[in-house]
């Protein structure tokens, strides 16, 4: 893909970690179609990653990590989203979720995540509730008290990579307040019958069904600090960011196509400026997400707001590069066989993960009117 040079770069001691994950990025890229037909978790791919290091890398330095860099983080999340948008989601969420643990545990409890996380334990976040909607932090769902702290009785949604974690970062109302939790995955957790997503198959986001599952309150999660910058949260942008640049190539490569007498379609007037539009807008949304990763690495304050920000309008521009991608490839790319079509589907899962972008258009203008308004 035509590309231009940014300010915002991998440190140069971590390059290697992004160029361990491109290099893997071929071998991910050959089992997308049969994971997605199927809705495989790419386990092997999981484990790929792990096995690089690159999981205990992220861990921050107390903990026998190499505190990796947000820049760097986003950078391998496009990655492995332009080659497999469900992995670079399941890994994500992973990651996320095991980060956040051992940063807002006790400094006991964050010392075993840590140490599980480097032995290959999995990772999950159950967040989210029935009809919870874009209140996925703040649960709706009360934890009854027991001896050794609560107990959760209810269902969590939309789980990626639920079925091999051994983990779950879980939230959780106690007391009339939201709580956070290390939760363990035993028999109280089970899981109903798959209800499977029209895209991002190959995540395996599912209902997961809790019974009187323990909330110790050994496991219960400090308050983050105010400039505590969720990975999940910064890096969510580059999951759309990477289904529109290989949106975008698939594109280039279909009006390269030749189909019968007529000029291939990259001769055509209105494939140009529909390409150059597409491409410039691609390159704006990416400018501005990689400021989200600056600013996080800055401990800014201003780092989750301008996160909202930019997966608002990466969230958009995926959906529209896809359907781009289908005008240009025409009815080939209509077909199962075609990755366009798979791509289009894998686009439109952004858009509605929370916060979704009706949501975030709220959140975003109420924040602009109030800085505005008369004192």
């Amino acid at each position: 893909m035509f590309t231009r040079p940014t300010p915002f770069t991998v440190p140069a001691a971590e390059q290697q970690w992004v160029d361990a994950v491109a290099g893997l990025a071929p071998q991910f890229a050959a089992t997308v179609a049969d994971d997605d037909a199927g809705a495989r978790l790419p386990i092997e791919h999981l484990q790929a990653l792990h096995a690089t290091g690159l999981d205990a890398a992220f861990l921050p330095v107390e903990h026998g990590g190499d505190g990796l860099s947000y820049v760097t983080l986003v950078n391998i999340v496009r990655t492995l989203a332009t080659v497999h948008p469900a992995l670079a989601t399941v890994w994500l969420m992973h990651i996320g979720a095991a980060h956040a643990l051992v940063t807002l545990s006790s400094p006991e409890e964050g010392a075993f995540f840590a140490a599980e996380l480097r032995a290959g334990k999995r990772f999950a976040n159950a967040l989210s509730e029935p009809a919870g909607g874009n209140l996925f932090l703040a649960s709706q769902q009360d934890a009854s008290p027991t001896a050794a702290g609560w107990a959760l009785t209810g269902r969590k949604l939309f789980i990626s990579g639920s079925e091999i974690a051994d983990y779950f970062f879980l939230n959780s109302r106690v007391d009339g307040n939201p709580a956070f939790f290390g939760v363990t995955v035993d028999d109280t957790v089970s899981f109903p019958p798959i209800q499977e997503t029209m895209g991002m198959r190959a995540t395996r986001s599912r209902t997961v069904e809790f019974a009187e599952t323990p909330l110790l309150a050994s496991r219960l999660c400090g308050i983050p600090p105010i400039d505590y910058a969720n990975l999940i949260t910064v890096a969510f942008a580059f999951l759309s960011l990477g289904i529109a640049e290989s949106a975008l190539d698939l594109l280039t490569a279909s009006a390269h196509t030749k189909k019968g007498p007529a000029p291939a379609l990259a001769d055509a007037q209105w494939v140009k400026m529909e390409t150059g539009l597409l491409w410039t807008e691609t390159q704006a949304v990416l400018l501005l997400a990689e400021r989200v990763a600056w600013l996080a690495d800055q401990r800014s304050t201003e780092a989750m707001a301008a996160a909202t920000e930019s997966k608002m309008l990466a969230n958009e521009l995926a959906k529209k590069a896809a359907a781009e991608a289908v005008r240009v490839g025409g009815g080939g790319s209509y077909l199962v066989t075609s990755p366009i079509q798979r791509v289009f589907r894998d686009a439109q899962a952004g858009a509605l993960m929370a916060y979704s972008v009706p949501f975030s258009q709220e959140v975003i203008g109420n924040a602009v009117l109030e800085a505005s308004a008369p004192a």
